[in-house]
């Protein structure tokens, strides 16, 4: 055994074993959310959510899934072929790269970048295209108005959500996840910064896609938005990809604001996914309490509020600690 792991090396070992429990964590995560979702839902719309299948219908969200490997997976004639079986795949790809440098704890942490961010953020620009192939591939007026309302809204929300982080990378002048969390040992940066906080929370929210910002899937409209075309596990695969990103700009935003694994008495682990869940309850709080947006709405919420106030933010940031 000792020979194998000398042959494969230490490091490249600790990558594959990290990526196989991220892909675990990923199903397990959507399972759970899913069930969640319904849950809070039904009980904010005086309902009780699933119940039959199961206790409390815990066992709901596995039937889903079964559902959904059963079903068959239908191509229209008239597709863009590659654009359109590329496009699921592509988009799952930054789900996995983010996993890898978010620190869950102080030694549970698949790699250790010490531009961490800037991975996440620059594989996270991915989505955007992957949506694009989805719209235009499935040949679908339905799903390019869809894809092309998407790439405006990301492009739109992805600048003030930037700058929202920038001001604590100054203050923990690393772009390090895990030297960032270190950094809030005495006080997390949510109390420096609440602006930041605020734009980066409502940010992540739109390019996660979520009401009051889900123009792109907008359902009364669109039918589904840009995966109208797609049916089993290729709509899994856009399914599993937002419920883990909204996981993911959760703890981003924990890691950055709310003392990451930081906490007394229990393991970092348990902090860091309190945390994290609590943040991911408000965004599907958020979906059944509030109605869409209009598109101009949308925008204009960006590029005349949130952008405007994180760069004023970010003055003001670098001036103090200049002084």
């Amino acid at each position: 055994m000792e020979q194998i792991v000398n042959m494969i090396g230490r490091e490249t070992l600790k990558t594959i074993v990290g990526l196989i429990g991220v892909l675990v964590f990923v199903v397990f995560n959507a399972l759970i959310l899913t069930w969640a979702e319904r849950k809070v839902a039904g009980h904010m719309q005086r309902r009780i959510g699933p119940k039959e299948v199961g206790p409390y219908g815990l066992i709901q969200p596995i039937a889903d899934a079964i559902k959904l490997l059963g079903k068959e997976i239908l191509t229209p004639r008239e597709v863009d072929r590659p654009l359109y079986y590329l496009a699921p795949i592509l988009i799952f790809v930054p789900v996995l790269v983010s996993f890898i440098v978010i620190p869950f704890d102080a030694s549970l942490q698949v790699k250790d970048i010490n531009v961490g961010i800037l991975v996440i953020l620059a594989f996270s620009s991915l989505s955007v295209f992957s949506i694009l192939m989805a719209g235009w591939g499935s040949n679908n007026k339905y799903a390019l108005i869809g894809a092309i309302r998407s790439v405006a809204q990301n492009i739109a929300y992805e600048i003030p959500l930037l700058l929202a982080l920038l001001p604590v990378i100054m203050m923990a002048n690393s772009f390090s996840l895990k030297t960032i969390v270190e950094a809030q040992k005495g006080l997390w940066f949510v109390v420096y910064q609440p602006l930041a906080f605020c734009i980066y929370f409502i940010s992540a929210v739109a390019e996660t896609n979520r009401t009051p910002f889900d123009l792109p899937e907008a359902e009364s409209e669109l039918v589904a938005g840009y995966h109208t075309e797609y049916s089993g596990m290729r709509f899994a695969l856009f399914f599993l990809a937002e419920y883990t990103n909204i996981f993911i700009v959760s703890a981003i935003a924990v890691t950055f604001f709310l003392g990451g694994y930081q906490g007394p008495f229990l393991p970092g682990i348990i902090w860091f996914l309190l945390k994290s869940y609590l943040l991911v309850f408000v965004i599907i709080w958020l979906r059944w309490t509030y109605p869409r947006v209009r598109f101009d709405q949308l925008l204009n919420v960006s590029w005349k509020a949130l952008i405007p106030l994180a760069f004023i933010n970010l003055l003001i940031t670098g001036g103090l600690l200049k002084l």
